[in-house]
């Protein structure tokens, strides 16, 4: 029963629960670590909670209901109730980590983006297609890290859909483009050729996040998928662009390596062969 002796009212932990939607049983747990302890008891040895409990135990909600774990909330409370560095750095980490959340679902988005194309494209894809899909995941896993991952994930929902598909558009009417000249033969120094690198580079540093670090791996490991790409990564790509073949993406990668190895290397523009030179 609600008790009121002139110095504030107090409630049995009974009718804290009632009024704040607190289970007993999470009563008794914060009480265990100290989170929010009774601050009085009745000669008989029972709780009563006072208006300065009741008032930590709604801080204790509201902080547990932005995601912030009973340690971190103790850490909190534990500071002088106007020091609100501690809550400050606190709320930026939670703020932190729902932001990579979310990228995290822009990518489990795009991914199931890429099954429901499959759908699309027949009334049933046959199991082999989806075993292809699943594959490409873990090839694409086995190079980017899950730090990588998530960094591409969070600068994939900076950017925005919009502008990723622009890049898209752009990265095929590129490769498109370096693909005629390396069916046509023409050489790696050739100026068109090397303005394409210029392009596809350019188009790379704005995904890029603005750690050099990062960034620098992230190029690593593509370079790496790109130019390893196996038989799983071509036939996908083979079949959502209609002009590309299971075998030219390897060939392709191989063929821009080369303009950039002219470019990068001093005297070494027309040293190199030309595609199909004896």
């Amino acid at each position: 029963m609600t008790e009121n002796d002139g110095s504030g009212r107090r409630w049995s932990i009974g009718e804290l629960a009632k009024a704040t939607g607190v289970t007993i049983r999470t009563l008794y747990h914060y009480e265990e670590i100290g989170l929010v302890p009774a601050s009085e008891r009745t000669a008989s040895g029972h709780r009563r909670y006072t208006e300065a409990d009741l008032r930590r135990l709604y801080r204790v909600r509201a902080l547990r209901g932005l995601g912030l774990s009973l340690d971190e909330i103790a850490r909190v409370l534990d500071r002088p109730g106007d020091d609100l560095t501690a809550l400050r750095a606190l709320l930026g980490a939670q703020l932190a980590e729902l932001d990579l959340r979310a990228a995290r679902i822009v990518q489990l988005k795009e991914q199931i983006s890429g099954l429901l194309w499959l759908l699309d494209k027949t009334i049933m894809p046959d199991a082999e297609k989806f075993m292809a899909t699943l594959e490409l995941h873990s090839v694409y896993e086995s190079y980017f890290s899950q730090e990588l991952r998530d960094h591409l994930a969070r600068r994939r929902a900076e950017l925005g859909e919009e502008r990723m598909e622009g890049f898209r558009a752009q990265w095929l009417d590129l490769l498109r483009q370096v693909h005629r000249h390396m069916l046509d033969g023409t050489p790696v120094e050739d100026p068109r050729v090397q303005h394409l690198t210029t392009q596809w580079e350019a188009m790379a540093a704005g995904l890029q996040t603005g750690d050099q670090q990062v960034d620098d791996r992230l190029t690593e490991a593509g370079m790496a998928l790109w130019r390893d790409s196996g038989p799983e990564l071509s036939a996908e790509l083979s079949r959502q662009i209609d002009w590309l073949d299971a075998g030219d993406l390897p060939a392709i990668m191989h063929y821009f390596e080369r303009v950039r190895k002219v470019r990068d290397t001093p005297g070494a523009q027309g040293d190199e062969e030309t595609p199909g030179a004896p």
